[in-house]
């Protein structure tokens, strides 16, 4: 079977995890890195391989699929550019990962080992699910969402769009949290969060107000 080349958006630590799950994939290998911040990490190889400038990417649209790893819920920008020139999003998904038949997987995601999202979901665009999450069952998650390793998020949960969702966080069942929230690392979530603030703790409270992602 041959492999699509695929472009890593992003050179940092999580670019390189990223990379580690291509390396499992059976559709495709990683043929560079790219870079839309610091123009000089073009300048050196990511292991072994280039670091491509942004402007430089639109020769690769005809040959190369893209993936965003960049953590940060503000990696929309970034994505948006590239969409911009054409090129088509991989949908990344780690073989340990288990996706039911009935739900949706929407282009630019990134499942990791030991993700499993069960019945009759709907993950958005470019979300990003790390290591051993658990998304319920009749559960909505909207465009560039972070999901960090360990969260637990029950059924029939609403998730909008660019909201980060901290290691370990734990969402009760029929839950509906807004977007550009963030949810704090091992916070356990028992009531609606509105769009653009930050709840920690058990449960969940409000800590922060007026954000914009994470």
């Amino acid at each position: 079977m041959n492999k699509t080349p695929l472009i890593v958006l992003g050179s940092y630590a999580f670019a390189e995890e990223v990379a580690d799950i291509v390396s499992d994939s059976e559709n495709y290998f990683v043929s560079a890195f790219a870079e839309n911040w610091d123009i000089s990490r073009t300048e050196n190889l990511l292991h072994g391989l280039p670091v491509r400038w942004i402007e430089d990417l639109p020769e690769y649209v005809d040959t190369h699929e893209v993936i965003c790893a960049i953590g940060t819920t503000k990696r929309s920008k970034f994505i948006q550019h590239v969409e911009k020139m054409g090129f088509k999003f991989a949908i990344l998904q780690h073989p340990c990962a288990r996706v039911s038949t009935t739900s949706d997987v929407g282009e630019g995601c990134i499942l990791n080992a030991g993700v499993v999202i069960a019945a009759h979901s709907s993950i958005g665009q470019h979300v990003i699910v790390n290591r051993g999450t658990l998304i319920g069952h009749h559960t909505s998650i909207g465009n560039y969402v972070t999901i960090s390793p360990g969260a637990n998020i029950a059924g029939r949960v609403t998730i909008g769009d660019s909201t980060y969702i901290g290691m370990g966080a734990i969402i009760l069942n029929d839950i509906s949290i807004g977007s550009h929230a963030a949810i704090g690392a091992g916070s356990v979530v028992a009531k609606d969060v509105p769009d653009n603030v930050q709840v920690v703790g058990f449960p969940a409270m409000v800590s922060k107000e007026n954000i914009e992602g994470w």
